[in-house]
């Protein structure tokens, strides 16, 4: 999860292209595991001890993209950087591989050339922009879970 300015910074972007666009509103976040069948005890413990091998850090933006999927629509890509690959390791070692860091900052179809314009305003503000990160959140969302209905469950600060 963003520190909270960072959040805060992001929060209003999503809510500015969620009105723009009149698509769903979301707290923006960087997914380190995707649905899971954990209970939530197993899922905090887990990122309990994720969080001790981290201290909290700052990455770039390095580029924002999209694509034709609906929850990566337009988003800010990360590097793989050691941090967060030792929390994706620690928290969903089989996804590794294919781990493509990001903050979506909008869901859903937008009409291509209006988002292409979207996307290309967006990245001269954030690239390069660091964004820290403090902490990991247990949240109940998924496919089959209303955005809207999204809630944080709870948040394991990162080591200090």
């Amino acid at each position: 999860m963003p520190s909270p300015a960072d959040e805060a910074m992001l929060t209003g972007l999503v809510g500015e292209l969620s009105g723009r666009f009149g698509t769903p509103f979301f707290a923006p976040h960087l997914t380190l595991q995707g649905d899971t069948e954990l209970p939530p005890a197993a899922l905090e413990r887990a990122a309990a001890a994720a969080a001790e091998t981290v201290p909290a850090f700052s990455e770039a933006v390095a580029m924002v993209e999209g694509s034709e999927a609906f929850f990566r629509s337009f988003y800010a890509r990360f590097a793989v950087s050691p941090p967060l690959a030792r929390l994706k390791r620690a928290l969903d070692p089989e996804g590794l591989d294919s781990f493509m860091p990001h903050v979506s900052l909008l869901y859903g179809p937008v009409e291509a050339p209006a988002k292409a314009a979207a996307i290309a305003e967006v990245q001269a503000r954030l690239a390069g922009r660091m964004i820290h990160f403090d902490r990991i959140g247990i949240v109940t969302s998924g496919q089959d879970i209303a955005i809207a209905d999204w809630r944080l469950v709870t948040s394991v600060e990162l080591r200090s």
